[in-house]
């Protein structure tokens, strides 16, 4: 009888190491590829930019002028849809005078490869070196902005390369973090490879940073928001919004752009 409940344990955390390495690979992102609207269909002039990774990848992405911007936007997209599910935040940001740069990861929308965690790294450091390079935009002009998991790909950027800030919402302090409290009883520590480390990458972020997040979030939990921002060197602010992970910016979207805004008047040169 013991044996059997032990071969039944032991074949419970088979099942369960073998889940969650699936869960990495395909339950992690969803990307898709159909283009579902454009900055054109809500009447803003874009460019269609393809760039290319260190390691060889073609992205694709566009950017959105302003006639006199007072800094450029990088934008790194949460782990569904594409950059075309964003038009709303694009609409947002240049609203505040400021061009916007969305690039899509790899594997969603026009851009070639699959997702992983080293390749978003490597697409937000090959769009920076697109706007730096090939634009010619200053590190002091260029911000750094990142939600949900395109949060942690923005602080991994930021600790990296030199910005005029950094804005981030609905990030999570470690894919460690986040595993616990999806599966507590297991030992995700050593089964998880993901690392999205932000907490760690936070503390060598020195420029200014807004840290945004709500506490309904009911995907990433606001004591992971909080805790990133516990890690981080000042400068910094915290500003706590309402409703779901999904919602929230919408719910809010007036006051949102009017923290960005302050934000920017503070600490943009």
């Amino acid at each position: 009888m013991i044996s059997r409940i032990c071969l039944l344990i032991f074949l419970f955390f088979v099942f369960m190491f073998a889940y969650l390495r699936y869960f990495e690979r395909r339950g992690i992102y969803y990307p898709t590829k159909e283009i579902i609207i454009t900055p054109a269909d809500i009447g803003l002039e874009y460019e269609e930019v393809y760039f290319k990774t260190a390691d060889g990848l073609q992205l694709h992405g566009w950017f959105i002028p302003d006639e006199k911007p007072r800094a450029t936007v990088l934008f790194s997209h949460g782990n569904a849809g594409n950059i075309s599910y964003r038009i709303e935040i694009i609409q947002m940001l240049k609203q505040l005078r400021l061009n916007v740069f969305i690039f899509g990861y790899r594997g969603y929308g026009k851009s070639q490869g699959r997702p992983s965690e080293k390749g978003l790294y490597l697409d937000a450091l090959a769009a920076y070196e697109y706007l730096h390079k090939q634009r010619g935009i200053t590190p002091e002009k260029i911000v750094l902005y990142g939600r949900s998991i395109g949060a942690n790909v923005a602080i991994n950027l930021a600790s990296k390369v030199p910005a005029a800030g950094l804005i981030i919402e609905a990030g999570f302090s470690s894919a460690y973090d986040m595993g616990r409290r999806l599966f507590p009883y297991l030992p995700i520590k050593w089964i998880i490879t993901i690392r999205y480390a932000a907490e760690s990458d936070i503390k060598n972020v020195f420029s200014p940073k807004l840290i945004i997040h709500s506490r309904d979030d009911e995907i990433i939990p606001f004591e992971l928001g909080k805790k990133l921002f516990a890690a981080a060197p000042e400068p910094k602010r915290f500003y706590q919004i309402q409703g779901s992970h999904n919602e929230a910016i919408f719910l809010q979207k007036e006051e949102y752009a009017l923290e960005i805004d302050s934000f920017l008047q503070t600490y943009l040169p």
